[in-house]
């Protein structure tokens, strides 16, 4: 089938409905920092963590944080049980992953879907990497996360202090309020309004083949990516539209792209064809700003406005 009626054609497939959107976070809340993938800097780490704790925040970390095997943080079997504890823990409100660069899916196949369930919704931060976390929570653990900055990145624990425009949507977003964010550019115009899904492009490729594979049906779709040239987005996006795990999607927010050259010309060739609103140029992914967005929460993207809203709060849908 051609890709556009692929990506736009409706189909009988069930629409999976919004996850269940964590409580919003109130002072004196228990976050707890771990490491699901790269090693952390311990100085930037530092400075991250008191970012947190002046928002009124408790900040407990990891016993393996500081761990480093290689380009991991740790041993896959500690950094997953650092992250099933944090997540476990009945008074922790919301584990924040400390940074991105590799290895979080190493770690799908670890961890006790059971008993992380049983936990109940607690607020899931991060982006880059950490997108395969995003979707194995979506499809285990029916729960909204927040893709958006981490501490021990220069965003957030940076020698000259955090991105004051990051830091203010960090703590709109875990407060509770809907996030909404300008774009810049137009490529396809409308509106859509649905659970907002994706994240990282490199990592969404990653999972085509594997049970957290994305499934754009019935939702508006992110992408953004960091240090990608023209040729591998395009590569990427084939992969995505020929696996079908763009199929029945509603939109497209494009965040950041930052060192990926000439991204938007790929980009809107790609998705253009398939007739549904496309919205680029969001503060999302990486640089700075870098917004927050909540994953599988109910959202609308409005090219008239040329913003994407993001709803936050508790509540959300049922999974």
């Amino acid at each position: 089938m051609h890709e556009r009626s692929r990506a736009g054609a409706a189909s009988g497939a069930p629409v999976t409905p919004p996850a269940r959107l964590p409580r919003p976070l109130r002072p004196g809340d228990r976050v707890a920092l771990v490491a699901p993938s790269g090693p952390v800097d311990p100085d930037a780490l530092d400075r991250g963590r008191a970012v947190l704790a002046a928002l009124g925040l408790e900040v407990v970390t990891g016993a393996h944080v500081l761990d480093r095997n290689g380009f991991l943080a740790g041993a896959d079997g500690d950094r997953a049980a650092d992250l099933a504890a944090a997540w476990c823990d009945p008074g922790v409100a919301a584990v924040v992953c400390a940074r991105g660069g590799y290895g979080a899916t190493r770690l799908l196949g670890l961890l006790d879907w059971a008993a992380m369930r049983a936990a109940g919704p607690k607020i899931l931060i991060g982006s880059s990497d950490i997108t395969a976390l995003h979707r194995a929570f979506a499809d285990r653990l029916r729960v909204a996360t927040l893709f958006g900055p981490m501490p021990a990145t220069r965003v957030l624990g940076g020698a000259d202090g955090p991105d004051r425009p990051t830091l203010d949507r960090l703590r709109q977003a875990l407060s509770g309020e809907p996030v909404r964010i300008e774009g810049t550019t137009v490529v396809v115009p409308g509106r859509a309004e649905g659970p907002l899904t994706g994240g990282n492009l490199t990592l969404l490729a990653a999972l085509c083949g594997t049970p957290y594979a994305l499934r754009a049906r019935g939702r508006i779709v992110l992408l953004e990516d960091v240090g990608e040239q023209p040729y591998r987005i395009d590569r990427m996006l084939t992969q995505l539209l020929q696996a079908g795990c763009l199929d029945g999607a509603l939109g497209f927010a494009l965040g950041s792209w930052v060192g990926c050259g000439d991204a938007l010309e790929v980009l809107a060739e790609r998705l253009a064809p398939l007739g549904v609103p496309v919205l680029a140029g969001l503060p999302v992914g990486h640089g700075a700003p870098q917004f927050p967005v909540w994953l599988e929460a109910p959202a609308v993207l409005d090219t008239a406005s040329r913003t994407l809203t993001s709803a936050a709060g508790p509540a959300g849908t049922p999974g």
